[in-house]
């Protein structure tokens, strides 16, 4: 069988201006899972990302710790799902539920969860939608299809968002859209999923590892932002 490795990007800019480019520590979780991968003595077949600047910027980082370049692949179904245009639909139809700027991360992820909670049961206007759920579902299930397409003699190294691969990990286990919300709020920063696949099947063989980060001098890097 075939593998793949899917990589969530290292830390944005949470709170900034512009959300999508790595934070300092997000180029330095990036760089450390490339040595990590190079230490294991990893080699990948292509590279897979979205369009976003935090996967550019973790892909660089990876293959800067790697100390190589890889044929690159880029594929809209790996882009995260667009929370500003979900949120607006969402707080159109309760604006009590408004998050002011500068307010602490966890009333951010509160608004996150009701917001994905609504869209995924579809009651958000559809008007004021740039995808529905069942589209950013499809598009993900993309991926996968064009991956399974043909066998690699080594592995794929993918560089996606939370929202992306925790649908994709409710594609291959059958999970709900409630799951899907629930590993979206669980996946790290600069961690990574392992799967084995073929023509006919995905299996899942780790999630959310960050070995490059659970030492004791690098704990306070683990983030999920």
């Amino acid at each position: 069988m075939s593998e793949f490795y899917i990589v969530r990007h290292g830390q944005a800019s949470f709170g900034a201006d512009n959300y999508d480019k790595l934070s300092p520590l997000g180029h330095q979780q990036s760089d450390w899972l490339g040595e990590y991968f190079a230490a294991r003595n990893l080699e990948f077949s292509q590279l897979w990302l979205g369009e976003m600047v935090r996967h550019k910027e973790t892909a660089s980082g990876i293959c800067r710790g790697l100390n190589t370049q890889l044929e690159t692949v880029t594929h809209t179904g790996l882009n995260e799902f667009d929370f500003q245009n979900i949120a607006a639909a969402y707080l159109a139809e309760h604006p009590n539920d408004a998050v002011q700027k500068g307010a602490p991360a966890a009333d951010f992820y509160r608004l996150l969860k009701k917001a994905m909670g609504a869209w995924s049961n579809e009651q958000l206007d559809p008007s004021m939608l740039n995808e529905t759920w069942g589209e950013f579902r499809q598009r993900v299930f993309a991926v996968l299809s064009a991956m399974r397409k043909e066998s690699h003699d080594k592995p794929i190294l993918l560089v996606s968002s939370g929202g992306a691969i925790s649908m994709l990990m409710s594609i291959v286990l059958e999970l709900d859209a409630k799951h899907v919300i629930e590993l979206n709020m669980q996946v790290r920063n600069a961690s990574y999923s392992h799967f084995f696949f073929n023509r006919d099947t995905v299996r899942l063989s780790s999630f959310n590892n960050v070995p490059h980060l659970d030492v004791p001098e690098r704990v306070g890097a683990i983030t999920f932002s």
